[in-house]
């Protein structure tokens, strides 16, 4: 894999070509090439071959290994991406990228389960270490990937899968590796986040919001994968993993987007001092493990309500460590192409001192991952935010305090604004604490009540969060 040259003189490093001498002083010492293939060249693709150029020389001088870019795999390859190509093969062939004798390494940044899925498996299988950004990937097919990277006795790195530049995967793997610890959770999607405080502070609902942000490019032309969810799904499948020592497994995962929220809840969630949020939570409960996103009510006192706009922020707590956080843009060219260069670095570093599978995968040895018991979302505790449209009658409240009270449903607090016989009007219930699964057989009741106008809405609220 690796060859041994010789700094000669000052030049460009990154590109095909040795001329690179680390630094305007000293000299002589030898350094190692590692050549790299990269698959897809959309906005992360570009933005990893960007900072390769830009900043080669850097990583050199950090590693004592020259970064070098052979090829570039992409369905469009005479397109222009502002970037000086001489010495870089670009092709529509992906395969050679995989099955090139002439690479060492390999970068997936073309997303998608197919083919994607295929030239990583492919690449692993001759022997390549391959670095992804891909979450759908590995929260649904990691585990084979996994075991096969362990076969091939070479690494999978995946830092970019999740927050982009923050560095939540070296933490959970290396920085916190002497913790138990007990839970992970955070906001992992930046496009919902971005439509939640923009409805909050503009007063719009749902639907104008998204159309902002889908002009401002903060969200895709089919916003499904974010705002239903499954991208912060994804990514809480694989901290869960690395946080427990249990398998990949996206299916356990609970998910709920957030079409539903509306500017009414979130003018109701301020008045009353939270937030909503779309938190991704995996929680150890006992001998089970809690998994899901849903949007949440959070206090505004809390960190995580501060956390607007774009950005992610993953909180872990660990028994030894307590809670800690990261902070950073989650997506975008350059943040996500920051994290796809620091495997890289990491693998560069690996091989340069002879080390293999120092890091697990997924933290753990892997004959220690162990699957464990997801407790079922309706079984969770907490506490529970309801809202009614309801016709202002006489008795209403007692009605719908006999159907909650027959569930076992305390009311900690109860809102109400305006009076009006012809129309319908906004209540708002806040329970004590109540399992998840009686405050929606309650609810099933209470739509079914004549006073009752619309179908009621749920959100969970959740505390004592850092």
């Amino acid at each position: 894999m690796w060859r041994r040259i010789e700094r000669v003189g000052s030049g460009a490093i990154g590109r095909g070509g040795w001329a690179g001498r680390l630094g305007k002083k000293g000299g002589g010492s030898l350094v190692e090439e590692l050549r790299i293939g990269v698959l897809g060249f959309g906005t992360v693709g570009t933005g990893t071959v960007r900072l390769l150029l830009t900043n080669g020389e850097l990583l050199a001088q950090r590693t004592g290994v020259r970064f070098r870019l052979v090829r570039i795999a992409t369905l469009d390859p005479q397109g222009d991406r502002g970037l000086d190509l001489a010495g870089i093969e670009v092709t529509d062939d992906a395969w050679k990228v995989v099955d090139g004798d002439d690479i060492d390494v390999v970068v997936e940044v073309m997303g998608g389960l197919e083919p994607a899925g295929s030239l990583v498996l492919r690449a692993l299988r001759n022997g390549k270490p391959v670095v992804t950004a891909n979450k759908a990937l590995l929260a649904q097919r990691g585990e084979g990937l996994i075991a096969e990277a362990l076969r091939s006795g070479v690494e999978l790195g995946f830092e970019a899968a999740v927050a982009g530049a923050v560095p939540v995967i070296k933490a959970l793997k290396e920085s916190l590796a002497a913790n138990r610890i007990q839970q992970v959770y955070g906001i992992l999607n930046g496009t919902c986040n971005y439509i939640l405080t923009e409805m909050r502070e503009k007063g719009l609902p749902f639907a104008t919001i998204l159309g902002e942000a889908q002009r401002l490019g903060f969200a895709e032309a089919d916003p499904s994968f974010d705002v239903d969810g499954i991208d912060a799904a994804h990514k809480l499948t694989i901290l869960a993993s690395l946080a427990f020592g249990t398998p990949l497994d996206f299916e356990r995962v609970t998910v709920e987007g957030i079409r539903h929220i509306s500017d009414v809840d979130i003018a109701w969630a301020t008045e009353m001092g939270y937030r909503i949020k779309l938190l991704a939570v995996a929680r150890r409960s006992g001998d089970e493990i809690e998994l899901g996103v849903r949007p949440v009510l959070v206090a505004d006192a809390s960190m995580v309500a501060t956390v607007e706009g774009v950005f992610n922020a993953v909180f872990i707590e660990g028994d030894f460590s307590g809670t800690t956080m990261y902070y950073g843009r989650g997506a975008g060219e350059r943040p996500t192409a920051s994290a796809v260069v620091a495997d890289l670095v990491e693998i560069g570093r690996n091989r340069r001192s002879g080390a293999r599978g120092r890091v697990p995968t997924l933290s753990i040895l892997p004959q220690h991952l162990v699957p464990l018991p997801v407790r079922d979302s309706r079984e969770q505790s907490g506490e529970y935010y309801i809202r009614l449209e309801v016709r202002d009658r006489p008795g209403v409240l007692a009605q719908l305090t006999e159907v909650l009270a027959r569930f076992g449903i305390s009311i900690d607090a109860i809102h109400q604004k305006g009076r009006s016989q012809e129309s319908a009007v906004p209540l708002v219930m806040v329970t004590h604490e109540t399992t998840e699964r009686q405050v929606r057989d309650a609810l099933v009741q209470i739509a079914a009540l004549d006073p009752v106008s619309e179908p009621p809405r749920l959100i969970r609220i959740e505390s004592g969060l850092a």
